[in-house]
């Protein structure tokens, strides 16, 4: 067994990134003949492109998926770390599978992703978990097929997790969940250490791709019909500062607006590493939408000290004020409240910072201690009535400037791309350049277009509209 170590994990060295290709072993291709898979992801777009890379090594292998878990003869959960409420979710479903698997003992279990690479977690599954046939964590998702194998032979536990500063694996197979948008992994890891924050030790240095891979890929996905794109990544904006001298996110994005694919998005931002020079590639580049997700999580210089996020509210604005300069932006951002040592004062701070800049929308959390971080050692003087009640009062205040962003669109033309059928039956839903849902009539037909879209009723969450002939 490898048992994840965080002392190991959070090691940063000048040692050259490995990058190696994958490849299928010839005595795996039809080890899911007849078989079936089910997979649930929890938590951000990197687990979910984790996710659509884990079907792409079970197709190769023949395995089909189910939609039913008790059809499955192999059950795998993809899970985040970033918050308690994602752990509960995932551990609670674990308690399913047992049941499950008490009455069909030859159905083989696993468990991957970010939970995996911590070392409290591994604890409790071997404590309480010892059902499942295999975990693993970020740094080897290609030595599922190996595990897998392993598994169906009848393997009991076995943990395979590393925790090292990660390599990169290039040729990844890939079952994508959508025909017309992508996500492409530009650069892995974090070194920032933010300190309520564990995805440095569960995902690893910073590490970006080369240049050449990631256009290549662009390239595939144009030829394949794509009409959008988003670069993924921890830290999507320190693209290229651990590999090149002088080429960074925005020629990047100048790189691959060139290549003419209709839509492209990145995420997530820290604003440490945003330049003045990416904001000028966002104006300048029509295929380049104008959306920027920038976190703030306070609005407080002394909560954002302490949660070691190298800015000031300050500096923000002055960041915020250069992006607004672009027409028609649309920003959003995350904020933790309740963070330990928050005082009323300190939450007035982010109310007043979210009165300022009146972000289209928000994702606000309640502040949730990670294992080992180093705010989980700070006194937690916070109760958590005080908690709820500030994270009420900001939602109220984030959702009357979500609907005041909305509504200034209203009657208004934008460009959406289709890409399903609502729960309303003949209607459909897209997102405009901006990255707001609309709800609208149309025939399933349509699914996969860039439509122009006129928009009719504006809701806090997401805009009705009709499309113009």
């Amino acid at each position: 067994m490898k048992i994840p170590n965080y002392k190991d994990a959070r090691k940063r060295s000048k040692e050259e990134v490995l990058i190696r290709n994958f490849s299928l072993d010839n005595q795996y291709l039809d080890l899911g003949k007849n078989k079936k898979f089910f997979l649930k992801t929890y938590g951000c777009q990197m687990n979910e492109h984790d996710s659509e890379n884990i079907k792409g090594m079970l197709n190769m292998m023949q395995f089909t998926e189910t939609d039913e878990m008790e059809e499955a003869d192999l059950i795998l959960l993809n899970t985040c770390s970033i918050r308690e409420n994602a752990h509960n979710k995932a551990f609670g479903m674990l308690g399913r599978i047992k049941h499950l698997k008490e009455t069909n003992p030859n159905i083989v279990v696993g468990l991957c992703g970010c939970m995996a690479q911590e070392e409290g977690v591994i604890s409790e599954i071997l404590q309480k978990y010892r059902f499942l046939n295999f975990v693993f964590g970020t740094h080897n998702l290609d030595d599922l097929p190996k595990l897998v194998d392993e598994g169906l032979k009848g393997s009991k536990l076995n943990i395979d997790v590393l925790s090292v500063e990660g390599d990169i694996v290039e040729t990844m197979p890939v079952t994508r969940d959508s025909k017309y948008k992508a996500y492409i992994n530009i650069i892995y890891g974090c070194d920032k250490f933010c300190t309520y924050c564990i995805v440095p030790y569960t995902r690893g240095k910073q590490r970006s791709r080369l240049k050449e891979d990631i256009l290549k890929e662009v390239e595939e996905l144009i030829q394949e019909g794509y009409q959008e794109i988003t670069l993924l990544g921890q830290n999507v904006n320190a693209y290229g500062k651990d590999l090149y001298k002088d080429y960074e996110l925005a020629d990047l994005l100048l790189d691959i607006s060139k290549l003419n694919i209709p839509r492209i998005r990145f995420i997530t931002s820290h604003p440490w590493d945003f330049t003045d020079k990416l904001v000028n590639v966002i104006k300048e580049n029509d295929n380049i939408l104008n959306y920027v997700h920038l976190p703030v999580q306070s609005g407080s210089n002394k909560i954002l000290k302490l949660m070691g996020r190298r800015y000031t509210k300050e500096s923000y604005k002055e960041l915020f004020d250069k992006l607004k300069s672009i027409p028609n932006i649309s920003i959003t951002t995350d904020i933790i409240v309740g963070f330990p040592g928050e005082t009323e004062e300190d939450f007035q701070d982010t109310l007043d910072i979210v009165n300022y800049c009146k972000y289209d929308s928000a994702f606000t959390f309640i502040y949730s201690p990670r294992e080992n971080t180093p705010a989980s050692k700070l006194e937690d003087n916070v109760t958590l009535e005080e908690k709820e009640q500030r994270l009420y009062r900001l939602n109220e205040l984030v959702n009357k400037y979500s609907k005041e962003a909305n509504t200034r669109i209203l009657n208004k033309v934008e460009n959406v791309l289709v890409e399903g059928e609502s729960t309303k039956e003949g209607n459909l839903f897209g997102y405009t350049e901006t990255n707001k849902l609309v709800n609208f009539p149309g025939d399933k037909s349509l699914i996969g277009k860039i439509l122009k879209v006129k928009i009719i009723d504006a809701k806090s969450f997401s805009l009705d509209g009709e499309i113009v002939e």
